[in-house]
């Protein structure tokens, strides 16, 4: 295997501006990465575990599972409650979206799960946001207009668990 090289701390900054440049260039891995040498030099920095939460959830169309995953274990190494409850509702709101991307049998309700699972969060962040902080206010709006938008997407008419044969 390959020894990784660590980065100066004094660059951090800088690093995570490029972090914000890769996922803006549609290159969520390699903001991964950056975010990643970030953290082994300062494991606690609070934007560069957002940041890597937003560029898991930017694969989610590649890799949903694995970086689903991932992305909900970094939740709790966020200091602040509201981030937590907030970034745990983009999480399900990009899930959501990734499902009906794929459009899949089933997606769609799937789809609308997981918006209303992102919406509940964003509720929970509302109550707690920060004063002139609105954007869980701004995202849980975005879900409702697009649940209004497409009436294809409605809740799953089975019980959990339960088997449909055909």
């Amino acid at each position: 295997m390959f020894e990784l090289k660590s980065m100066s701390k004094s660059n951090i900054s800088a690093a995570l501006e490029k972090a914000r440049c890769y996922r803006f260039l549609n290159e969520p891995m390699e903001a991964e990465s950056i975010c990643l040498d970030i953290l082994d030099v300062d494991p606690e920095n609070q934007q560069a575990i957002i940041t890597l939460i937003l560029a898991l959830t930017d694969q989610f169309r590649w890799e949903l599972s694995n970086a689903h995953e991932r992305a909900k274990e970094l939740l709790s190494r966020l200091t602040a409650k509201f981030h937590q409850v907030y970034y745990a509702g983009i999480i399900c709101e990009r899930r959501a979206k990734a499902h009906l991307r794929r459009g899949e049998y089933g997606s769609e309700r799937m789809a609308y799960e997981w918006f209303r699972k992102a919406m509940e969060k964003y509720e929970e962040a509302i109550e707690m946001s920060p004063l002139g902080n609105e954007d869980a206010i701004l995202r849980w709006n975005a879900c409702a207009r697009l649940l209004m938008r497409h009436p294809g997407l409605v809740p799953s008419t089975h019980e959990p668990g339960e088997i449909m044969l055909e």
